[in-house]
């Protein structure tokens, strides 16, 4: 019997704020002393009072508008109970009935709802598992919590949905959303049927990649069909992934919603969402990555390949553009052929430096003004190939313009005929075999004159021009 997989996620995402949700405590990730970044309020102390994140409140409100979900005009906060010692207060402040974002779609996966809380601490457990340390740091971080519909059908899917949120949290600045960090969590909520009803529910935790999200989804599938095709029953439950032997494993029973005693938060007023200037927050919004796609493939000519590879980074989609826009500035709308140049240069050449070097885009010396000129340099054949590989190391090292380098370092192509035909004749005259070997119809012969003469010009000379002049001398003979 063939049984149906329904998938459905929950993401969770630590947002990029000055400071925690409810107090005043600094959101920085990067702390790695335990318990620096606490105060009494994120700690859970009695009698201290929680005041709401404005900022946070509105990266939320961007991230629904940006996936066109529906912003309700009031929203609030609540008591999530239950105890766990990474979680200070024995509540977490969370959304339940009344979240800031109500459905919206994104990849033709709808979203059930996005809402707002606090993020918990970190528990440390010693090697020879006798004690466990708690690290306050994180407690009441805020962290968005995304919720979809059972609309997901396979692993693949999934996947491809958790990284284009991922993209479009970084394209928005909201969240870094990087799953190493533990910035960006993915639960999935699997079941299988054997027909188009909803079969028993597991939640699968622990999550740590998209890879792991792979591989824990495409297992559970299978444990549980064949747990059903064994005459089992599947229990609802919550299970871990354990990445290192790529199975699940069991956790604890599944908790429903009345088990978190839910109530409304008595010390935060609802949020009356009239409030946020909904305009602007709009207007703040970038060009999201699937309309970048497509602009780049219609005015650029990219390949969806190419434009995917570009879009991946905003800050070198960016680098990019500006560059095809200096290049039209130069001279004219840039032609297929400089921005393929610009492609190649950007993906190839200054991203594997920017690799040797571990920097990135934004740190990198080198302007889209500068970079269009050395591509503009190579279309116009004033300098060959290898020696703009050889501008662009030194336009990294100091930032200078590459037609200072190419001058300095004595680099410009040479393309004068009555300069070449002397070295051409010359290396003819050295290597009979090579001539001999022409005549023969043997082309790689005009290679091997070819690779002398650029090497005794160290690489200056204009290959185009040298086999045309090589030709004319050797069916000259």
């Amino acid at each position: 019997m063939q049984y149906k997989p329904t998938i459905g996620l929950e993401i969770h995402a630590e947002l990029k704020t000055k400071t925690k949700m409810f107090c005043d405590c600094l959101n920085d990730p990067e702390e790695r002393h335990p318990n620096v970044n606490v105060c009494p309020i994120c700690t859970g102390h009695p009698g201290t009072l929680p005041n709401a994140n404005r900022q946070a409140i509105e990266a939320v409100l961007k991230v629904g508008m940006a996936l066109s979900g529906e912003i309700p005009q009031f929203s609030k906060f609540d008591r999530k109970n239950y105890f766990y010692p990474d979680l200070a207060k024995g509540y977490q402040i969370s959304q339940y009935d009344l979240p800031l974002i109500f459905g919206g779609l994104l990849h033709s996966i709808r979203l059930r709802r996005i809402h707002l809380e606090e993020d918990t601490g970190r528990l440390q457990h010693s090697v020879d598992g006798k004690h466990s340390l708690v690290d306050y740091n994180r407690c009441s971080v805020p962290l968005m919590e995304l919720v979809t519909e059972p609309d997901i059908k396979n692993a693949e899917q999934a996947v491809e949905f958790a990284r284009e949120l991922q993209l479009i949290l970084r394209y928005l600045g909201v969240s870094d959303a990087d799953m190493e960090k533990g910035q960006m969590r993915v639960e999935a909520n699997i079941s299988v049927s054997p027909d188009d009803t909803l079969g028993t529910k597991v939640e699968i935790k622990n999550i740590a990649s998209f890879k792991a999200a792979h591989d824990a989804i495409n297992y559970e599938i299978k444990r549980q069909t064949e747990q059903l095709s064994g005459g089992a029953k599947v229990i609802q439950e919550t299970r871990g992934w354990d990445d290192v032997n790529k199975k699940t494993f069991s956790q604890r029973l599944k908790e429903e919603a009345h088990d978190y005693r839910y109530f409304p938060e008595p010390d935060l007023p609802p949020l009356d969402l009239a409030g946020f200037d909904l305009k602007k927050l709009k207007m703040e919004i970038p060009e999201l990555p699937h309309t970048k796609r497509a602009r780049f493939a219609k005015e650029y000519g990219l390949t969806p390949e190419q434009a995917e590879i570009l879009v991946i980074e905003r800050p070198t989609a960016q680098f990019f553009e500006e560059t095809i826009s200096e290049l039209a500035e130069e001279s004219g709308p840039a032609t297929p052929e400089k921005i393929k140049l610009a492609f190649n240069y950007l993906n190839s050449d200054l991203r594997g430096l920017l690799m040797e070097k571990g920097t990135n885009i934004q740190e990198c010396k080198i302007d889209p003004e500068n970079f269009s000129d050395l591509i503009v340099l190579v279309a116009e054949k004033k300098v060959s190939s290898r020696a703009a590989k050889d501008i662009l190391v030194k336009m990294l090292e100091t930032g200078l313009d590459p037609r200072e380098i190419m001058k300095s370092e004595n680099l410009s192509q040479v393309s004068d005929e009555s300069s070449l035909r002397p070295l051409a004749e010359k290396i003819v005259s050295e290597n009979p075999k090579a001539v001999e070997d022409f005549k023969k119809g043997k082309q790689n012969a005009l290679q091997f004159l070819l690779g002398k003469a650029m090497a005794s010009l160290k690489g200056a000379g204009n290959p185009g021009v040298l086999q045309k002049i090589f030709r004319d001398v050797l069916e000259g003979r």
